[in-house]
């Protein structure tokens, strides 16, 4: 029987989804003088790695760079939700989470199939920071 650590998923869990309202907190124009960007900052853990939607791999500070360049650059429409989220792998103190990024941009809807890595931090809002996110596209964005 697998178990989890329903604590650490929750941590986790709330994390992807308060990062996700601050990017469109930060990206939409009217909204962004009202964001802290240190929060942002704060949670995205050293040796960070991404892997873009398609297939760049980021470091920690292009990852902050490109959020921090992309402030208001989206209109009162923008929109990201998070769905499917579920719990991957787990050990003390780490956790991998799955979960559906779907945006709407001018117009345009995208998905995304995304897994996280985790992992404890005490500074952090919600008690975790980001250490590796991948993300692939469901589907060909349009342009």
């Amino acid at each position: 029987m697998k178990t989890t650590n329903d604590k650490l998923f929750s941590q986790a869990s709330t994390e992807v989804v308060d990062l996700h309202r601050f990017f469109v907190d930060w990206f939409v124009a009217e909204r962004a003088d009202q964001v802290d960007f240190g929060r942002f900052e704060a949670v995205m853990g050293e040796g960070l790695t991404m892997i873009a939607p398609g297939g760049q791999i980021l470091d920690r500070d292009a990852v902050i760079d490109h959020v921090r360049s992309s402030r208001a650059t989206c209109d009162n429409g923008f929109a990201i939700s998070i769905e499917d989220i579920r719990p991957g792998w787990q050990a003390a103190g780490t956790i991998v989470v799955l979960y559906v990024e779907a945006q709407l941009r001018a117009g345009k809807h995208s998905r995304r199939q995304s897994s996280a890595v985790f992992t404890t931090s005490s500074s952090a809002p919600n008690g975790v920071q980001w250490r590796h996110l991948h993300e692939t596209w469901l589907q060909v964005p349009e342009h």
